[in-house]
């Protein structure tokens, strides 16, 4: 059974927590928070009750050494701005400047750990090597906090590993994200519905069998869209398009139940995003140009396919909803969902930036979860390697 940090004691104690905070940064400047708003409510409650945190994250794929590029600077600065406290940034990640600022906390004090990825061995496919590295990190700590869901379904050894040497316990986090997701796998109310798109299409593609076998509708949008089109003959131009995935889409709508599989009727298309755009049928996109939004009369449609269900699980825009003339499948999406009584699940972290750059308070969603491939996997019945430590 996983145990919650209401569970383990940490008064005066030494905590790591594992966070995800690998959030969007220009220039040095965190451009959507999200994720280190969703870490919030795990950190205050533990500095309440006198712990000394250490929170170690990471951020973007530096290869394995220090870049300056991916240091963790701007989010240590803007996690101290939200948790009203400064939250100093060690210099390392186990070496000296990192044993310096822990002996140097205080109960109730935060510091935050330089970048997991600059070291190698934390996402080591060597058991060994990964190891030596979670002895490193659970040197500098007491007790063991797993608040990341976002990277539960690594085997990385801030994640699994660590967890197995130390006390540990789930976070807020984490518990909410295992509770909410577990609603789109058991004891469904129905109908369930579920809206997919964005552009990662692959990831989503390794859940979509699981997905056929338990909702009732799929609404399918964005870039996911275009597989399905190619594999019914139509041509999409140039479209972002993962031409592997094709055959995959042919197998899937041959797997699917009659109409359960929707796709776009109309999209809007252009020369290039910065360009205006124009709606056309969704099999006849002129082969220069690339479709960046569903059209008016699909986001109408999945509307009106969304208003009446009681569970969705929604992941991936319907379009470029950065730009403006391509954000209104993805506005329609919102909105049908908040003027319907579904339990909804938002997955995936460019949804969840959607919705906020859009003007949209995500409290008012059912669940906005932080998990992107980790909500899949579990979707999918996968086993998640950070759940697993938490349950030994």
């Amino acid at each position: 059974m996983m145990k919650t940090i209401d569970d383990l004691t940490v008064d005066g104690l030494r905590v790591l927590l594992r966070a995800d905070l690998n959030v969007p940064l220009d220039g040095g400047r965190v451009t959507d928070d999200g994720r280190i708003r969703a870490s919030l409510p795990t950190l205050t409650e533990l500095t309440a009750r006198g712990a000394r945190v250490i929170v170690c994250a990471h951020l973007g794929r530096p290869g394995g050494k220090p870049d300056p590029k991916y240091s963790l600077a701007p989010v240590a600065a803007r996690l101290g701005e939200l948790l009203g406290q400064p939250v100093e940034l060690a210099a390392d990640t186990t070496g000296p400047a990192a044993h310096a600022a822990v002996a140097a906390l205080r109960p109730g004090g935060v510091i935050m750990l330089e970048n997991l990825r600059f070291n190698a061995a934390e996402t080591s496919k060597d058991d060994v090597q990964r190891g030596l590295f979670a002895d490193q990190l659970a040197d500098l700590a007491d007790r063991y906090v797993s608040d990341g869901f976002g990277a539960v379904h690594r085997r990385h050894a801030s994640v699994y590993d660590v967890a197995l040497r130390l006390p540990h316990a789930a976070g807020y986090l984490v518990k909410a994200e295992v509770d909410a997701l577990s609603r789109l796998t058991a004891n469904i109310r129905r109908p369930y519905v579920v809206a997919l798109g964005g552009a990662k299409v692959a990831d989503k593609f390794d859940a979509f069998g699981s997905l056929i076998a338990t909702a009732d509708r799929i609404l399918v949008g964005g870039a996911m869209a275009f597989p399905f089109l190619v594999a019914r003959g139509d041509k999409v131009g140039t479209s972002l398009l993962e031409a592997s995935q094709v055959a995959a889409a042919a197998d899937l709508m041959k797997r699917a139940a009659p109409g359960q599989i929707e796709l776009p009727s109309d999209l809007v298309v252009t020369t290039g995003p910065g360009n205006s755009g124009t709606v056309v049928p969704a099999d006849a996109i002129p082969s220069d140009q690339m479709a960046l939004d569903i059209g008016p009369r699909t986001a109408m449609r999945f509307a009106a396919a969304l208003f009446p269900a009681q569970t969705v699980f929604w992941n991936g825009p319907m379009g470029m909803f950065e730009r403006e003339p391509y954000a209104g499948g993805t506005l329609a999406v919102a909105r049908a969902l908040l003027d319907g009584e579904a339990f909804t699940v938002v997955g995936g972290g460019d949804t969840g930036a959607a919705i906020r750059a859009l003007g949209f308070d995500e409290d008012t969603f059912g669940y906005v979860s932080t998990g992107g491939g980790a909500s899949l996997e579990f979707i999918r019945g996968e086993e998640l390697p950070g759940l697993v430590a938490l349950e030994q």
